[in-house]
């Protein structure tokens, strides 16, 4: 692994977000450091999602900073995040129903021809989309499912799914990885086997996990940031959040059965 492709620290020094008059975010900092899995938690409507949302540029922060090895990501359009290592799950699978999962991770990759070039049919064309194949490949058999390569995804139960969406990420081969609730509406054993992947994940990439699962985050975290109503309101190690009483009052106030895992 080159020193390029080695996973870089997230950096985000507060950040404000208004969406109107409302504060999504109120001077969050975050930060996500190499090689670690770091959990954001929450109530409903703290500001979770509309973190990713400014890390991956799909909001304008209205102040603050964000960068990512140091280079600022502010003003990136989300469409050239592939490019900076830098891949994302969306809360909704966001799957194409008319391709096949072999399609749909392929599509993930950051390695595919231009237009101009398929259409005229180079040979260097040929061969860069059969190892782009592979590539999809290689990664459904990583998460289990390689069998399902030619399925479409509405034939798929919902945790099957779920990997896709997963293996459509890591196919760009991120050295950053954020993730938007990945353990939403699976199984017991389904939540494990991604906490088991996680694990492994982490010895290569950083990966930032946005979840209302509670005990899985602070089972697969190394740090732990939670936000309530845009604000910061306690950041460390999971034993550390859990004892915090700001969380606790938090969740308690909102949400008191997602803090049951905690």
């Amino acid at each position: 692994m080159t020193s390029d492709e080695r996973p870089a620290s997230l950096d985000v020094r507060g950040v404000t977000v208004r969406f109107g008059g409302v504060t999504a975010l109120d001077g969050v900092s975050f930060r996500v450091p190499p090689n670690q899995v770091v959990g954001v938690i929450g109530p409903n409507g703290a500001g979770k999602t509309t973190l990713f949302n400014a890390v991956c540029g799909f909001v304008r922060p209205a102040a603050g900073e964000i960068s990512y090895g140091g280079r600022a990501l502010l003003g990136t359009p989300p469409h050239r995040l592939a490019r900076l290592r830098i891949a994302r799950t969306l809360q909704g699978l966001g799957l194409w129903r008319g391709m096949t999962v072999l399609d749909n991770v392929v599509g993930g990759s950051r390695r595919r021809s231009g237009f101009l070039s398929s259409l005229l049919a180079l040979p260097r064309i040929d061969r860069l989309e059969r190892e782009v194949a592979g590539d999809a490949i290689e990664t459904l058999e990583e998460l289990g499912i390689g069998d399902r390569a030619h399925a479409y995804p509405d034939a798929l139960p919902y945790g099957v799914r779920k990997k896709v969406a997963i293996a459509r990420a890591l196919v760009a081969r991120p050295s950053l990885l954020l993730l938007d609730e990945p353990a939403s509406g699976l199984s017991s054993a389904e939540v494990e086997d991604l906490r088991e992947l996680l694990g492994r994940l982490s010895e290569r990439m950083s990966i930032a996990i946005v979840e209302h699962h509670v005990e899985l985050v602070m089972n697969v975290s190394h740090q732990v940031t939670v936000l309530n109503v845009g604000r910061v309101i306690a950041t460390g190690t999971p034993e550390e959040v859990q004892r915090d009483p700001a969380v606790a009052a938090a969740y308690l106030g909102g949400e008191a059965g997602a803090a049951g895992g905690a």
